[in-house]
């Protein structure tokens, strides 16, 4: 199962709604679950980002799920693969 970590910021529109913010990531939750994706973590942040959000899934499934939040106008994110420490000792004992 694959780690994503998705650095989250709001859009003009998701700032002007950003009381809706909370019921949004709840939504967003919600159908990244039934999809198939493990919400690992979710924080609010200060800073260059807004949000970070960690799912671990399939990597299909977690590239549409973020393109599916971004059509909605809300955010605007970075995407990232993550590799456990174990994961990263298999892919360096390839070299």
């Amino acid at each position: 199962m694959a780690t994503f970590i998705s650095l989250v910021n709001f859009t003009d529109q998701g700032m002007r709604n950003v009381k809706e913010s909370p019921s949004r990531y709840e939504a967003f939750a919600a159908g990244a679950e039934k999809a198939g994706l493990k919400v690992v973590a979710a924080y609010y942040s200060v800073g260059q980002y807004d949000m970070v959000i960690i799912v671990e899934g399939n990597e299909a499934v977690a590239v549409a799920a973020m393109l599916k939040v971004g059509s909605l106008g809300n955010v605007r994110s970075q995407t990232l693969r993550a590799f456990s420490v174990e994961e990263m000792r298999q892919l360096v004992a390839a070299i």
